[in-house]
């Protein structure tokens, strides 16, 4: 099953996807609908006409979580690529709800970087209240996941020892365009990235060094995991900032964002330098 939030004149509405397009669920967003015990009940027992949906009208798929968590140097080729040795914890930072834009928005590049790079992530979505879970608990408390494109200032990100300052600028992450269930994904589903159409990342998630439920019960441990919490599970080896010389997003680009079984993020790059 496959739920995006759709944006409307009356504000947001829960969708199922279908083929040929998506069934209504209700108001509200897939954050609120997670909220509820008998979600994918409730999600499942939806019918009505199938519509259409216009790019643009696709949220971030949980528009005001709680808490955006995300890794750093989780993927065994980034790690290599990064000149790192693989991590014996996972390496968190944080990003705000402000920094979300939908799977088809535009990326207004921020004027006081001329290094920002792409990241494209696998991402967690939270459906159960959880707290210092263990393994099992901490992978039935997956609703499922989404896309992520860690948009990055490589600039700010490197000014000192810690990332948030590079991480989390507003309106630069586009996240969707759908949660799919957990049954949805292949546990070697490819992840990639595409500016305009030169394939910059590609891999398998079965490249993570701590999977979806290693990251729940590890982030668990510490503070409470609620319905709608994102986890972005970090990005593969491809990123511009590694390569030599670097590379980063200018005026004009479109950055294409996908991960098998979920569907992708099409992201237009504006503003900076052509």
């Amino acid at each position: 099953m496959k739920l995006a939030t759709v944006r409307t004149e009356d504000g947001f509405r829960v969708v199922r996807a279908e083929d040929g397009g998506y069934v209504d669920i209700g108001p509200g967003d897939v954050g609120e609908l997670l909220r509820r015990d008998d979600w994918q009940s409730v999600a499942a027992a939806a019918d009505g006409p199938v519509f259409q949906v216009e790019p643009d009208r696709l949220a971030p798929v949980v528009p005001n979580p709680g808490k955006i968590i995300c890794v750093g140097l989780n993927y065994r080729t980034h790690i290599t690529e990064m000149g790192r040795e693989l991590p014996q914890y996972p390496t968190l930072f944080a990003k705000y709800a402000e920094a979300l834009i939908g799977p088809n928005d535009t990326l207004t590049l921020p004027p006081e970087s001329d290094a920002v790079d792409w990241e494209a992530e696998l991402t967690v979505v939270v459906g159960r209240r959880v707290r210092r879970a263990d393994r099992e608990t901490a992978a039935a408390a997956i609703a499922g996941y989404t896309i992520l494109n860690d948009i990055t200032a490589r600039d700010w990100q490197f000014r000192t020892k810690e990332w948030l300052q590079g991480k989390t600028w507003e309106a630069t992450t586009p996240v969707g365009p759908c949660l799919a269930t957990p049954d949805e994904l292949a546990p070697d589903a490819e992840i990639s990235c595409t500016v305009d159409d030169e394939v910059m990342q590609k891999s398998t998630i079965g490249d993570l060094v701590f999977d979806a439920a290693d990251l729940v019960s590890y982030i668990s441990t510490m503070i409470t995991l609620n319905p709608g919490d994102l986890i972005a599970t970090g990005t593969t080896g491809g990123v511009g900032h590694a390569r030599k010389p670097p590379r980063y997003l200018r005026n004009g680009q479109t950055v294409v964002t996908r991960i098998e079984g979920i569907g992708e993020l099409v992201t237009p790059v504006r503003g900076g330098t052509s």
